[in-house]
């Protein structure tokens, strides 16, 4: 009987030690082939401008093409609730251009004109802080991203035939330099790490009018809010690990080759 017993207690205990053995494993094997990290990049953008302003009263525009736009960005991606990677946060330095150009109309052929001009162009700066939401494969992502922005209008330039004299490179006492209002878009990357190319497009909407509103009569606002296309291509260099194991991971699994594994010790 002694002997049966014993034999019973050998082989749960092999049984045990099996099962103990198969936990290690699949606690080594349960994180995926694709796994992306919270990871951080530094990227370099260059694009061109669509520049329009939205008058009130309405005043007919168009869109016209400024190529001068770069800007710098950071970006964090990391895991919503601890799981969810889809989101993020970026904050940017960008260089651009803002303005308004007059249409000329069909049945007048006359182009309407502000201070004598019937263009505009200002050279700007804006500081987004945008948030993002993106998907990510192994060589590819998709995003969108919005969030408000800070500027200053620092530069301008008049043209026209009848610009009123001393302001073809000057604001008024009435121009607003001060920027702000929403930027957002969506785009995509190519990713080849630690690397990724992101093509971009944005829409800029100033909630900051170009002039106070009273400049031309106190009884009768006037605004003018510019509107501009954003698109961008951009180089990104990821300062962290965007899959496998990271630098943390790597000096845990070096200390416990050492030392054994402390987690499953301290239990």
């Amino acid at each position: 009987m002694r002997k049966i017993l014993i034999l019973i207690s050998l082989l749960f205990a092999g049984t045990a030690m099996q099962a103990q053995e198969v936990k290690l494993d699949t606690t080594e094997m349960k994180r995926p082939a694709f796994f992306l990290n919270d990871y951080s990049l530094l990227g370099i953008h260059y694009g061109v401008t669509l520049v329009n302003t939205s008058f009130n009263p309405i005043r007919d525009t168009e869109f016209f093409l400024e190529p001068q736009t770069f800007g710098i960005s950071y970006t964090l991606y990391g895991k919503m609730l601890g799981y969810l990677p889809y989101f993020g946060v970026r904050l940017g330095f960008f260089y651009g251009r803002e303005g308004y150009q007059f249409k000329e109309d069909k049945e007048t052929k006359i182009t309407p004109t502000l201070e004598g001009a019937t263009k505009v162009v200002m050279k700007s700066f804006d500081v987004p802080l945008q948030a993002i939401m993106h998907y990510d494969t192994e060589f590819f992502k998709a995003f969108a991203s919005v969030g408000p922005y800070a500027g200053w209008r620092w530069d301008i330039h008049r043209t026209g035939p009848r610009v009123t004299e001393g302001l073809e490179d000057s604001f008024k006492d009435t121009d607003i330099r001060r920027d702000f209002g929403l930027k957002g878009g969506v785009g995509f990357g190519i990713v080849f790490d630690p690397f990724e190319f992101h093509i971009e497009g944005q829409v800029k909407w100033a909630w900051s009018s170009l002039y106070e509103p009273d400049w031309y009569s106190p009884y009768y606002y006037r605004f003018a809010y510019p509107l501009d296309i954003v698109i961008t291509a951009g180089i990104h260099y990821q300062l962290s690990r965007r899959t496998g194991r990271t630098r943390k991971e790597l000096r845990k699994e070096a200390y416990n080759s050492i030392y054994g594994n402390t987690d499953s010790t301290s239990r």
